[in-house]
């Protein structure tokens, strides 16, 4: 190792000996309470001799693997119980919660004056900070406290009012339904009349990618365009840049953070894919900017149909130029594969639960679709019936959730299955592991979209299934998400019946959001067209 690499490592791990998890001054001046356990009492895995536990997620090494924190987290479950303490390097701990009581305690808490906090994205923080010149915050992922709201207050207003969101629907259809047109040119024949599309997850990917930049951009990108598929193309290397980010999530927030220091491989491989994700921000961006005045008088005449996300930010005074290219970035970064991982698991629970699931929401689907060529899906359709598809992807939520949980740094004391919790500690909700226990669901391996229906609706926990977050840090394009997931899903069961081509079952990798472990391998059989 070189030398001054070696020196910094050592006297990182001393100040991380030093350092303890902080308490308050609350916490201190409590009286002792036999009922109230202390904090050191939590079980959980510490590491040899107290130096932690990190080297169990190292390669051919540990136990544990980043790629697959969804094991761990059962492990732990299994080991420890609905409380976990793991200290990941000495001074760094992680509270892990499954009991959707303790889970409700964290996300409910509303301390007067204090914003939710959570520790993600660290090394996409320093990124942005190290380029005053693009940025003026790190943007909503990192970013936390006052100057968190102060951005994400301006910034939902074009993506969180329903009547924003619904104004995108007849593009994001339009989109679709081209999109379910060209699913045959991507498979290869069958005997039966159908065809087998080998792995449809890079298209979905492009359909997601193609949605975001019209959306937020008014730009068509052509993702399916034979330019567009070359491996140097913008289309294709956004995908990837994006894929390369969130794999560099976990690795960087996690453990001794060596990257601040110097450029680990980690960080190296985040650095370069932000490179290229915010020069094509800023010259989408600017683009928009150039042609803004047209495009105001476009809308005013009725030739421009509505307004794009841009449109919307560049004409509000609260906003800076710097914000919008931040949010600009984090919808390439984020819009992207979150959506299209989502539509792949449900399509996979679909297709392995058959008649049962399909013959139902395709009779919702053609209620909706009489006309399958001609035929839009409306507004008011998509709310009111489409609940059955609506719960297909609430179940699809509960079985494979976007990220394993909900992250937090307590504001305060906090009393987590009978644990005095110091101010300051991290906390990860275990989500995905909760949805999968009996104590929680009814045949919880099971794919049993009737859960949700009202009329047959189970008793379930408003804190366990999050899949976008909670309460005023929930997902900011969550309503734009699952909107486009409905109308795919609906236009793909109205033209065809799947069948699921992959091995079962298929697990998930935990790159900061849970992606399939497999090709997503697919038959199509055509229905009757009437």
């Amino acid at each position: 190792m070189n030398l001054n690499r070696r020196n910094v490592l050592i006297r990182l791990i001393g100040q991380q000996r030093e350092r303890r998890c902080p308490v308050s001054s609350e916490s201190k001046e409590a009286p002792a309470n036999g009922s109230i356990k202390p904090f050191d009492d939590i079980p959980g895995p510490r590491g040899p001799l107290g130096l932690g536990n990190i080297f169990q997620y190292l390669p051919g090494i540990g136990r544990y693997s980043f790629d697959a924190l969804h094991l761990s987290g059962e492990d732990k479950y299994k080991r420890y119980g609905a409380i976990v303490r793991e200290t990941m390097v000495p001074g760094q701990d992680i509270v892990w919660l499954y009991d959707p009581a303790d889970i409700a305690t964290v996300l409910d808490d509303r301390t007067p004056g204090v914003y939710p906090s959570r520790r993600s994205h660290t090394a996409l923080e320093k990124y942005r900070k190290d380029r005053p010149n693009v940025y003026r915050t790190a943007g909503l992922l990192p970013t936390n406290g006052l100057e968190w709201w102060k951005i994400r207050s301006e910034l939902q207003k074009g993506l969180s009012a329903p009547q924003n969101v619904r104004n995108f629907l007849p593009p994001t259809d339009r989109i679709t339904k081209e999109f379910v047109s060209r699913l045959k040119q991507l498979g290869s024949a069958q005997p039966t009349g159908s065809f087998l599309v080998e792995d449809l997850m890079p298209a979905i990917s492009r359909l997601n990618l193609e949605l975001i930049c019209l959306l937020a951009f008014d730009v068509r990108l052509d993702s399916f365009s034979a330019e567009q598929m070359e491996p140097n193309s913008l289309a294709t290397r956004l995908m990837e840049s994006a894929e390369v980010t969130n794999s560099a999530i976990l690795p960087t927030d996690q453990g001794f953070q060596l990257w601040r220091y110097f450029e680990t491989p980690a960080y190296r491989r985040l650095r370069r894919a932000q490179q290229f994700m915010e020069k094509t921000a800023v010259d989408l961006v600017s683009q928009k900017l150039l042609y803004f005045d047209e495009d105001q008088q476009r809308l005013a005449s009725g030739e421009h149909g509505s307004k794009s996300l841009m449109e919307e930010y560049l004409r509000n005074p609260n906003l800076e130029l710097n914000d919008i290219i931040g949010m600009a970035a984090d919808l390439l970064l984020a819009g992207v594969h979150t959506t299209s991982y989502t539509t792949a698991f449900a399509l996979y629970h679909m297709a392995l639960a058959g008649p049962k699931v399909q013959d139902r929401l395709y009779q919702e689907a053609k209620a909706m679709l009489p006309d399958v060529g001609d035929g839009r899906i409306g507004a008011a359709a998509l709310g009111s019936e489409a609940s059955y598809c609506r719960a297909v992807l609430k179940e699809t939520f509960r079985l494979n959730p976007i990220s394993i949980g909900v992250g937090r740094i307590l504001n305060r004391d906090q009393v987590l299955s009978g644990y005095r919790v110091p101010r300051g500690t991290v906390i990860v909700t275990q989500n995905m592991i909760s949805c999968r226990q009996r104590t929680y669901f009814r045949d919880p391996d099971q794919f049993l979209p009737d859960r949700w229906m009202r009329e047959t609706k189970e008793h379930v926990s408003p804190h366990l299934v999050l899949p976008f977050g909670h309460g005023m840090r929930s997902c900011i394009a969550r309503r734009l998400a699952e909107q486009s997931i409905l109308v795919l899903l609906l236009r793909i069961i109205r033209s065809y019946e799947i069948e699921w081509g992959g091995s079962v079952p298929m697990d998930v990798k935990t790159k900061l959001i849970n992606q399939p472990d497999q090709p997503i391998r697919i038959r199509f059989k055509p229905r009757q067209a009437t």
